[in-house]
């Protein structure tokens, strides 16, 4: 009798998580959570894709709550809808609507997942560096392998202790080989934008305000992005290699976000057509720090205007 009744319930909790896989992209209205990585941002939707590989459209709107963790995770520190960058891992709350989407009530992230999509978006650098160190690993670890198996031969009374650091060094080289597969799998989601239109804005030593010449750049590039359908505008801010690097990383944070103020306040550009890969610092210069001229074009913010591939046949 007992495992009749186990045999039920576990027969109706797979129905009902049948029922929620089927009726999640299709039912409007109905409660749905969904968690994985964006792979790409058009306009006021970010794809998502999830653990189990399958995509799911997210909607934002007006009373989407982004928000990270403070703590042990009781409290939440609100944020703007521009740091949802491609590459960020994120917690989707909402509701499907009629196109099988899901409209988000309220999106959650780790600072540590925002730091790492922050540092792809920054240009890869620091990520490749780490797929550099365990290539460089790899090898290393397979220099101790083959030294290893010369032990076991040379000497039989350390087979033992021989083969097992072998063992080890095998299992080493696989994380090495997988954490490098997942990290170009991140990048290859990363390139299917078209540049419809760039601006860069210069800034003053020390300054983070914007110049009348850049403004009206700005207002100029804001007004040809609103005629195109799905267009994200992405800002990043950099600095020179004057001072040090706190102050250079919080220059570059300003920097962006008096661009992303403009932008907002008087070009009209809703908050959910920005992406804001966050402070750069002095990384990725276009000229050398070595002059006065090139320092002066490294204090600057690179603004994009995007629309997905998909999408930009149409545009």
């Amino acid at each position: 009798m007992m495992n009749a009744s186990r045999t039920r319930i576990g027969i109706t909790a797979l129905v009902c998580c049948l029922a929620f896989g089927t009726a999640f992209a299709a039912s409007n209205g109905q409660k749905a959570k969904v968690s994985g990585i964006i792979t790409g941002r058009t306009g006021e939707s970010l794809t998502i894709k999830s653990s189990d590989g399958s995509s799911v459209v997210v909607v934002l709107d007006d009373n989407t709550k982004v928000q990270q963790p403070k703590g042990l995770g009781l409290r939440k520190k609100q944020m703007s809808a521009a740091v949802l960058v491609p590459g960020l891992k994120i917690s989707v709350d909402g509701v499907g609507d009629a196109q099988s989407r899901v409209v988000a009530k309220s999106i959650t992230f780790s600072a540590d997942d925002l730091e790492t999509a922050e540092a792809i978006q920054a240009g890869l650098t620091p990520t490749k560096h780490a797929v550099a160190t365990n290539q460089q690993n790899i090898a290393a670890n397979k220099q101790a392998t083959q030294a290893n198996a010369q032990g076991v031969a040379a000497n039989k009374v350390q087979t033992a202790a021989n083969q097992q650091q072998i063992a080890n060094n095998q299992e080493q080289i696989e994380t090495n080989q997988q954490d490098i597969q997942a990290a170009n799998q991140r990048f290859s989601e990363l390139s299917d934008y078209d540049t419809k239109g760039q601006a860069t804005v210069n800034f003053a030593v020390g300054s983070d305000a914007i110049s009348a010449t850049d403004k009206a750049a700005l207002t100029q590039l804001a007004h040809n992005a609103v005629t195109l359908t799905g267009y994200i505008i992405e800002v990043k801010g950099f600095a020179d290699s004057s001072g040090n690097a706190a102050m250079n990383q919080q220059l570059s944070m300003n920097r962006a976000q008096a661009v992303i103020a403009f932008l907002l306040q008087n070009c009209n550009i809703p908050v959910r057509h920005i992406v804001a890969p966050g402070a750069m610092g002095t990384a990725d210069p276009t000229a050398s720090n070595e002059t006065t001229q090139g320092r002066a074009e490294n204090r600057r913010v690179d603004v994009k205007v995007l629309v997905n591939k998909g999408l930009a046949a149409g545009n």
